[in-house]
């Protein structure tokens, strides 16, 4: 895939919402498959379009980026086949040893791209207003109720006192949207979720404890402002935080002895040469036993599949 056609595809992922890490070689001392200038587009499932280098250094590239999405900030990420000494990580730089390498060193510069929060808003009244305007104080991109695009939603608001509301909720719901807000007192709050529960049966259990109903926090509001204040504050609340570990040295001797990806984990090692992986579907892995084992390429895989015994668990 040439630059051009990474530059198109980074236009269409941002266009449409999603985040992605975008990676550039800066430098590259042979012998490395990769050269300054390649680059690639790393999606948050782990999958990768464009070329940074062969596997062993994709390897340490997927499992950077992923956690570079939760952090957002750019990494300036050094490869190295062999240890290095000093400080691992300083200043937006980190220095990993990579024992997968052909003898070459890398740097590759990661950027991370995460599009601000969406917020879908039914209504255009003073509420709803208020909503679009502190919204943009808080660098959310906030649009009306889209059905297409309402699953890339962090939360929905339905403030149309009356219009469409059961309609929108219900899309919401289906779609899994971290935060459902319905702008209604407490008793029609309750009137629109048993109309909820009414037309769709199969959402009457879980509505009332995922549609926030008066939406907002409790603080007193009175004004659309002070209401619209209360919303994103709940909103704000209630997203979701993801538990990505901080970035560390791929290859530290005896700090790790499997891997076995742990719930909620972003990164395992690898059980033969110990290196970082991320723990996701496009990492190279072996299920055996009923348990799953990543590798950070085709050598480590074939080693444990050999002799699995021979390698210790997490």
């Amino acid at each position: 895939m040439s630059r051009a056609d990474l530059d198109v595809r980074a236009t269409i992922l941002r266009d449409q919402g999603v985040p992605f890490v975008r990676a550039r070689v800066v430098m590259a001392h042979r012998p490395t498959s990769a050269k300054p200038g390649d680059e690639a587009i790393i999606h948050a499932d782990g999958s990768i379009e464009g070329f940074v280098g062969g596997t062993c250094a994709e390897t340490t590239v997927r499992a950077q980026s992923l956690m570079l999405l939760d952090s957002k900030q750019p990494l300036l990420l050094r490869i190295t086949p062999t240890e290095e000494p000093g400080i691992a990580e300083q200043n937006g730089t980190l220095t990993v040893h990579n024992p997968c390498l052909s003898g070459g060193t890398l740097e590759i510069f990661l950027d991370p791209v995460v599009p601000p929060p969406l917020v879908q808003v039914l209504g255009d009244g003073p509420i709803a207003t208020a909503l679009t305007r502190l919204a943009g104080e808080l660098e959310y991109r906030i649009t009306a109720v889209d059905r297409q695009a309402i699953g890339s939603a962090l939360a929905v608001v339905v403030a149309s006192h009356g219009r469409d509301e059961v309609e929108v909720l219900a899309a919401a719901l289906d779609a899994g949207v971290p935060y459902i807000g319905l702008v209604a007192s407490r008793t029609r709050g309750a009137g629109v979720l048993a109309e909820l529960a009414e037309m769709r049966p199969d959402l009457a259990r879980i509505a009332p404890g995922r549609v926030h109903t008066p939406a907002g926090l409790d603080i007193g509001a009175r004004t659309a402002a002070e209401i619209a204040l209360s919303i994103l504050a709940q909103v704000v609340a209630t997203r979701p935080h993801s538990a990505a570990p901080a970035a560390f040295d791929h290859h530290v001797a005896g700090t790790a002895s499997g891997a076995m990806a742990e719930e909620g984990s972003v990164t395992v090692i690898d059980p033969v040469c110990g290196m970082t992986v991320a723990a996701v579907e496009t990492s190279l892995h072996l299920d055996l036993g009923g348990r799953r084992q990543y590798f950070c390429g085709p050598g480590c895989l074939r080693a444990y599949s050999a002799n699995p015994s021979g390698y210790p668990e997490s």
